[in-house]
């Protein structure tokens, strides 16, 4: 079986977000006609080092959480290495209000010649989804008896055994031969800044409640009296495109044979996983959805559901999370909390314990996107395609 290179294309079906690691502090913008305009502090210091004032910025980067714009307000015009704009004119007010811990920006991966998607990210999800697919009871089982009760590092030896048994080990891995590299480079103008709050349940005379995280601690009624966090996130159809490479070698009957495992699954078998994880996965959303009364999100991922349901088949696409901001149920393989045995497995984790004591869905919390400052919908669902046959 020969190699094969095609290409891919992933467009972003909500806000996305794969960051690098790297956040804007509130000291290096200012935000100014709805926009976040990312100050070039080079450019800035040149200037400010022939006259007298640069000893006062300094002082001000120092010690201020945020940029006086009665002061340094013309940076923002003049002195912007980028300008990022809000998703919204009521996104502004909110970042007035916010403090300043709270306006720490992260941003999209970006390189030499622009932003991109890594292709690693991709893999990472696709792992995620395949493992998730191959989740049995006896899996679940043999998972909780390698855990130690309230030790956090024995959730990741039991994480790594489980691994292995649904994905395969070494060069036994089924992913073995699927290789996505880093996309092409797209413009700046695909991005805007978002406004996200967190969603969680309360229990009230049996019933589920909505209410919204504060921080450090606690939760409000009221959305606009919640904590509000900014990302810079690709906005809904934003393309990444890139190379897609099928090992052929790994895929022979004979090669399987000799490694003393059944052969492997090939791409079409792997979208199909993917798509039955993903539709189990908004099932557990949409009735989150329904708990909390969200209805625009509720119908948000009504019509994730209906364009999954019109790739499904295809066998050369899937749809699945990616990213920052899908919280645990986008990071996990055992997506049905709602199993005692998987409940069971969590409780004895000290991390999750105390959630899975309340008697609450776990997880109770959402981050959700707010658009046009309504809760719209999750972040970083996006579409998934190859090019079959196709060579690049």
């Amino acid at each position: 079986m020969a190699d094969a290179r095609m290409k891919y294309r992933l467009t972003c079906l909500t806000p996305t977000l794969v960051g690098d690691g790297q956040r804007l502090a509130p000291i290096d913008y200012m935000v100014w006609k709805n926009h976040v305009n990312v100050l070039d502090q080079k450019r800035i210091f040149k200037l400010l080092s022939k006259g007298p004032r640069l000893d006062g910025y300094l002082m001000q980067l120092k010690k201020a959480e945020k940029l006086d714009f009665g002061s340094w307000g013309g940076f923002a015009q003049n002195f912007a290495g980028r300008r990022i704009p809000f998703e919204h004119e009521s996104c502004a007010p909110v970042w007035d209000r916010a403090r300043a811990e709270h306006l720490f920006i992260p941003t999209f991966a970006s390189g030499t010649a622009g932003p991109f998607l890594p292709g690693s990210a991709i893999k990472g999800a696709l792992r995620t989804g395949m493992a998730s697919a191959a989740v049995s009871p006896s899996m679940v089982e043999r998972t909780a008896s390698g855990l130690t009760s309230g030790d956090f590092r024995s959730l990741r030896r039991a994480a790594n055994a489980f691994e292995d048994a649904a994905l395969g080990g070494g060069g036994a891995d089924v992913m073995k031969p699927f290789c996505a590299a880093d996309s092409k480079p797209i413009a700046e103008s695909a991005f805007k800044v978002y406004l996200l709050r967190v969603s969680t349940l309360e229990s009230r005379g049996g019933k589920y409640e909505l209410a919204w995280k504060t921080s450090p601690r606690g939760a409000s009624k009221k959305a606009d009296d919640s904590t509000a966090t900014f990302a810079e996130m690709a906005v809904p159809g934003t393309s990444f495109e890139g190379t897609w490479e099928e090992r052929g070698f790994w895929l022979q009957p004979e090669i399987a044979h000799a490694l003393r495992k059944k052969p492997g699954p090939d791409r079409a078998a792997i979208f199909h996983g993917l798509n039955e994880y993903s539709r189990r996965l908004l099932e557990i959303h949409k009735r989150y959805a329904d708990w909390t009364g969200l209805a625009l999100l509720h119908r948000n991922i009504e019509e994730l559901e209906t364009k999954l349901s019109s790739i499904r088949e295809s066998g050369d696409a899937c749809l699945f999370p990616l990213g920052w901001g899908g919280g645990f149920l986008s990071k996990s393989a055992f997506i049905d909390a709602g199993d005692a045995e998987i409940r069971k497995m969590l409780g004895q984790v000290a991390l999750y314990a105390r959630p899975i004591q309340s008697g609450l869905p776990f997880p109770k919390t959402r981050r959700v996107v707010f658009l046009a400052n309504q809760p719209a919908t999750l972040p970083g669902w996006v579409l998934f395609e190859v090019s079959a046959g196709q060579d690049v």
